[in-house]
Parts: structure tokens; sequence; C-alpha cells
């Protein structure tokens, strides 16, 4: 018998079951690191990875272990989800760790990011099941303090998007009246001066007299002979037709005292081929095609006019219907309409703002930096102009910038109800955004293409989201604290300085960003000018300054 071996299986036997029986000991924290450590606001999230290597002959092989993390703070704690691993004979699905060799398990952690979490400890604690035993073993801590500076991007300063005045203070109008002419004739007669048309034009350029309102740019002529006969006599008659039409207007002008005007411009077209063309077009001549041919076809004036006699029957409806019309002088005013000047626009749209049109309403409201008087307006606005889907989103913009989230919301649904329109949608993507409700936030941020100011909200977006490096893309160029705020978080340092000297109005933020920037940068100086200029502005920031683990190795003593 060989009493050596059963010596040997003896031992191990005695060793299973010691490794079996006896409880599990305490974790040490240096079993375990944390990658971030400090945490780091991600979005609204605080994620890490938390990995333990267990060593060998510690993890008893019938033990299971479930690690919960608790972030503890302010006197309180909050748990994330937990984790489990087991030893080499427990029947389950988690993670094994050996016995003899000891294993590295990873524990990925996550916490909703609260302010309060600054200062705060990651600490792991451990429910152990051991057969029919369970029992707690200490906790160990493996992480101190949350860097929170992504939690700095506020949806509240993006700048909501507007819709657009098409505001004009000077419109041109144009007033026009022909005088038609008989065939081969050039003379002015009567009759063509007492049309409706004509009285028309003269009453508008003599209201022009004294009214600074209304300033006469300009007068043309056009003189035109039909394409019919020599070319050289139509030359010759279209220029007469302009001479006759330039003096009848000039003594006009004479007669009506009208001294004040741009210029008087006049020019005559011998054959006007390109109006025949139009005539021809637009009438119901049965042949017309064919008339349309004979004008691609042949170049020359007078060979065209041959080809088109040649057609007699054609011809003869030409010259009853189409060659008349042909035969005249057009009279063109052009006359600036000059509007209200901005002071009474801003004036009226407080006082009487039903005196004002749409256009006038909407960009008065742009000419003051008064969000209650802005408001003002645009509530009058939606009074008199319900059914403008601007109305109703301009006034929710202005609500949104005064911090009526519940009110903004509400006009801007109605100016969707009105007509489904892209500013809007941004703007309640960003109400939704202010709601926690990123995936309907994200709906309505795709249904803003074109919007001026969507490149912001995208990008303080996908800050939300924790994708930074998409966020600094889609900032662009936008001079904002979100934008500087997306760049530090790509570590687009020198970017992030440029956006922040850049920024017209800076505010506390501007400052403390700055100042963020020069610890990340290890630039001491930079950062204590700045957080005195910061807190200087909002003095609630030296206490967020002291707990910022941003600053961590500053010394802040002297702020």
């Amino acid at each position: 018998m060989n009493h050596k071996l059963d010596y040997v299986a003896a031992i191990g036997a005695v060793l299973m079951l010691s490794s079996c029986g006896k409880n599990l000991g305490e974790f040490s924290s240096d079993y375990f690191s944390c990658n971030p450590n400090p945490l780091e606001v991600v979005g609204e999230k605080v994620p890490a990875t938390v990995t333990a290597n267990v060593p060998a002959k510690f993890f008893v092989k019938n033990a299971e272990v479930t690690v919960t993390p608790y972030l503890v703070f302010d006197g309180t704690e909050v748990a994330s989800q937990a984790y489990s691993f087991q030893g080499e004979n427990v029947r389950g699905n988690a993670p094994v760790i050996s016995y003899d060799n000891g294993g590295t398990v990873t524990i990925p952690v996550s916490f909703n990011y609260q302010p309060e979490m600054a200062q705060s400890v990651l600490e792991l604690a451990f429910n152990v099941t051991q057969g029919s035993k369970q029992y707690v073993l200490p906790r160990v801590q493996v992480a101190t303090g949350v860097i929170a500076t992504a939690y700095l991007s506020d949806v509240a300063t993006v700048t909501p998007a507007a819709g657009t005045d098409a505001f004009q203070r000077i419109i041109n109008e144009k007033y026009a009246a022909d005088i038609m002419f008989l065939i081969n004739v050039a003379n002015i007669r009567a009759n063509q001066l007492n049309t409706n048309a004509m009285e028309e034009l003269w009453k508008e350029i003599e209201a022009t007299k004294g009214n600074d309102s209304r300033v006469l740019q300009e007068l043309n002529i056009e003189s035109y002979a039909s394409p019919d006969g020599g070319y050289e006599f139509n030359y010759k008659l279209a220029e007469k037709r302009e001479q006759n039409t330039d003096e009848y207007v000039r003594k006009q002008l004479q007669q009506a005292k009208v001294t004040e005007f741009g210029e008087l411009t006049s020019q005559f077209t011998a054959e006007d081929w390109e109006g025949f063309k139009k005539l021809v077009q637009q009438s119901n001549i049965q042949d017309k095609d064919l008339i349309l041919n004979v004008l691609t076809m042949y170049k020359d004036p007078e060979e065209r006019e041959q080809q088109l006699r040649y057609l007699a029957s054609v011809f003869e409806q030409l010259a009853d219907q189409i060659l008349p019309q042909l035969r005249y002088s057009r009279i063109t005013a052009s006359i600036d309409v000059i509007g209200k000047s901005d002071q009474e626009l801003l004036s009226l749209a407080q006082s009487n703002p039903s005196s004002l049109s749409l256009e006038e309403l909407l960009y008065a409201a742009t000419l003051t930096d008064d969000k209650n008087v802005q408001k003002q307006i645009y509530t009058a606005a939606t009074q008199q102009y319900p059914n403008d889907y601007r109305t109703w989103n301009n006034l929710g913009m202005v609500q949104y910038e005064l911090g009526d989230y519940n009110a903004a919301k509400a006009s801007f649904q109605k100016s969707n109800s009105v007509l489904n329109n892209p500013e809007a949608n941004m703007n309640l993507g960003l109400i939704a955004m202010m709601e926690g409700d990123y995936n309907t936030a994200k709906q309505y941020l795709g249904n803003a293409g074109g919007v001026e100011e969507l490149n912001e909200a995208l990008g303080t977006y996908y800050t939300k989201m924790g994708d930074n490096a998409a966020a600094a893309n889609a900032f662009g160029d936008a001079k904002s604290n979100n934008a500087a705020l997306a760049q530090i978080l790509a570590k687009d340092y020198s970017k992030a300085q440029a956006t922040l000297n850049a920024i017209n109005s800076p505010d506390a933020t501007t400052y403390y960003l700055m100042a963020v920037l020069g610890a990340r940068t290890n630039n001491e100086s930079m950062v204590l000018t700045n957080l005195k200029k910061a807190i200087a502005l909002d003095p609630a920031m030296a206490q967020q300054a002291l707990t910022d683990l941003e600053f961590s190795n500053i010394d802040l003593s002297s702020l």
C-alpha cells in the first residue's frame, strides 16, 4: 500500500475543506483601483470603472459576493447597480474568482449627478453568501470627490430661436401707365392722357411733393414700335414716340411743380420682338406654334416679318390681336416709401400696437433689450395676429429668457399648432432638455434644420449626453460659455481660451471657466485672477471654488 499517496490526498482534502469552510476575509482597499479618481461628471452622470484585483488564496471557493457601490456625501448616500462575483464551487452565472490564482473583475459604476456630490467618497459594500451563511464585510473606500465641471453646461443660457420679421423701412413701389399709339403714328392722343392708369400715376407722383415719407427716385420712359414694316422706319418711329413722351412728362412735371426726383431716363426699342413673342405665347391664336417656330428659325428682323406675311391668315390675326399692343410708350415712376422711425415704432408698439402691421410689431420688439417690454409687444402681436406662428414663438422666446418655462412651453406648442416650424421645434427641444427628457429633445432638435441658433442647442445637447467631441464640433465657432465648456471637456484648451476671450459680455461663469482653464494648464495666476472676477460678479462662486477639485492643487486662501 502506498502510504505516501494517501498522505498527500488527505492533506489536499483538508485544504479544500479549509478553503470552503472558513469565512471570506475583509477586502483591502489595495485590491481596488478606480478610473477616474476623483470621479468626473460626464453629461449629467457620474460614471466610473472600479477594477478589483483579488489575490491568490483569498477568495474561498463556496463564497458569492455582491458588491454595491455607494457614493457617500453630505450625510446621505446613493447606490449604483450591484455587481456579483463568486468562487469556483458556486453554481451561478457571476464571474468566477480562483482560490489558487486569484483574479480580476471590473465593476461598472454610474450615478445621477447632484451638486452636493462634489465632496464625496466612493465606497464598496460587500454582502457575502456562503452556503447557508450570509454576512456583511466592512466597506472599502476606492475614490474621493467628483469633478463637476461638465455640470456647468447651462441650457437656460442657450439663445432660443426667433421667428424673424420681414420689416423693411424703405419699400420701393412702382407705378406705370401706357400711352398707346396708332399704327405708324407718334403723336400722343388726348384720350391717352386721361386713362385711369395715367391719373393714378400722376396722383402718386404729386403725392411725393414735400413728403419725406415718399421719395420719387426715378422716372423712366420706354417706347416701342411693333415689328411690322421696315426696320429703319420703325427705328425712327419708336425714337419719335420716345421724344414726344419725354416732352409730355417734363411738361407735366413742370405743371405739377414736381421738382425733386432722382432722374428721368428714356429709351426706345425699334421692333419689340420679345414683346411680340410673349404676347403670342399668351394668346389663343390657333397657329401660334407655327409663329413661334418662325421666330426661332429666322433671326433677321426683316426676314422674320416677311415669313410671317407669307402666312396670310396668320398675319391677319397678328395685325388684329397682337401688333396693336406693341405700339406704346410706358411711363414708370419708382417711389421709395419711407416707414416709421425706430423711435416711432417702439413707442407705438407699446401705446397703440393695433396701429402697426405684423412686420412692424415683430421688428419693434427687437428695438429694446427690456424683456418685459418685448413680452408686452409680442403678447399684443399674438392678439392681433394669432395665426402667424412667429408671434407665439417669439412670445415663448421671451418667456424662456425670463425663466417662465411653463409659459414658454405653452407658447412654443401654440406656435407649432399654427404651423409646424423649425424655430418652435428647436425651442421645444430646449424645454425638453431642461425637463431632463433627452429623447424628446433629440426628436425636436431633429426637426429644427436650418435654424441659425441650432448649433448652440445641439452642442449643449451633446454635452448633456457626455459626447464632448460631438459637442465641441457642433458649437463650431460659437462664442459662448457653453461652447468654451465643451472645448475644455474635449481638451482643446487653446480654442477654449479663444472662445472665452471673444465673449462680448463675460459673466461670472465666463471667468470661472477661464479659471478652470488656468488650472488645467498649470497657470496659477490665471486661476486666481479669474476666480476673483467671477466672485465679484457672483459671491456664491467663492464656496463653489473652495470645493471644486479642479482647484485642488491651487492655494485659494487669497480669495
